[in-house]
């Protein structure tokens, strides 16, 4: 069997695909040393043992659909760093290193097998998504311990195959449920690593996006406002969001409980910024319950005056930074 026999729909075993393509079979991430590829395997009945569901998202966009796929880790904060992530790591990188990913999904157990062992169904060739390639959220470990998981965002390259069963469930209801603060950080340890090649994704991204250096400042500055309340004594967290009918999930900026505050973090302080915290404020704030937050933007520094009286206008709270101190313009 060749590559070029390997095609969406096909049944086939983790055996075969390591006999094809290599990188073993055990795990869920298996890059190959033989071949340019890391084989991807999803298994819809232990993913929810670990509180996370893998699969299409029902939502798409101008580019197409979005497969979620939970990385490597089944207990404490997955991470890209040393030999425990070095798989997520693996998949993170798999473009600068020329690696395909090809994905499978476990369907029933091989027939007239004596072993446990199950078939897997090949999905297709995916690419990380170059504008986001992950998200971070909270679940459960193995141990039943709530930590910071790395969901990555996967685009499917050329051929696919999509069926109802591999969509991840829509939410029943919408709710908000109360996770660290550290969640809200996206870039998590990677850039950290390898800065450089971080920067080869960023070339990629759209334009109307906000850039690598604007995405540092955003967390250095969630970071230190983050240090600066809880300094005070201030209990502060985050929010994760399902939306009933959908399989979004959101995941808010900073939360004051102390002083029931929503903050909407934002890396520039230009009117592109300011506008897109306007939005992620009135989007948010709509499914906290039960008492509505006050709302506010931080900003690294000053905005324009025309830019403060927006966010006034919108009754939205201005802080921003100013040295080392933080001043902030209320909403009247």
């Amino acid at each position: 069997m060749g590559i070029a026999s390997i095609t969406p729909g096909l049944l086939t075993t983790r055996a075969e695909m390591d006999q094809l393509f290599g990188g073993g079979n055990q795990g869920g991430i298996l890059p190959s040393t033989k071949t340019p590829n890391i084989l991807i395997y999803v298994d819809h009945d232990s993913g929810k043992e670990y509180g996370y569901e893998d699969g299409w998202l029902a939502e798409e966009d101008e580019f197409g659909p979005i497969f979620e796929y939970t990385g490597q880790g089944t207990s404490g904060d997955q991470t890209f760093l040393g030999t425990k992530g070095s798989r997520n790591a693996a998949v993170l990188y798999h473009a600068e290193t020329g690696r395909s990913l090809r994905v499978f999904v476990a369907e029933g157990k091989v027939p007239g097998s004596s072993s446990s062992a199950k078939q897997q169904r090949y999905i297709g060739e995916f690419a990380l998504d170059p504008n986001l390639p992950y998200t971070v959220r909270e679940a459960h470990g193995k141990d039943q311990v709530q930590r910071r998981i790395i969901v990555f965002r996967l685009r499917p390259k050329g051929a696919f195959e999509r069926l109802p069963k591999d969509a991840v469930t829509r939410a029943e209801t919408t709710t908000a449920d109360r996770v660290l603060a550290t969640v809200a950080e996206p870039r998590m340890d990677e850039p950290k690593r390898v800065a450089t090649k971080r920067k080869l994704v960023s070339e990629s991204r759209r334009a109307a996006q906000p850039s690598v250096i604007a995405e540092h400042r955003q967390s250095d500055l969630r970071d230190a406002y983050l240090k600066e309340l809880t300094g005070q004594g201030h209990e502060v967290f985050a929010f994760q969001i399902k939306i009933a009918g959908t399989t979004t999930t959101l995941t808010t900026d900073l939360y004051d409980a102390t002083t029931n505050e929503l903050y909407s973090v934002r890396g520039e302080s230009s009117r592109e910024e300011v506008r897109a915290a306007v939005g992620q404020l009135k989007d948010y704030v709509r499914h906290l319950r039960p008492r509505p937050p006050k709302l506010v933007t931080l900003l690294p520094e000053k905005p324009q005056d025309d830019l403060a009286n927006l966010l006034h206008t919108e009754g939205i709270d201005l802080v921003f930074r100013d040295g080392s101190d933080y001043m902030r313009s209320a909403a009247k």
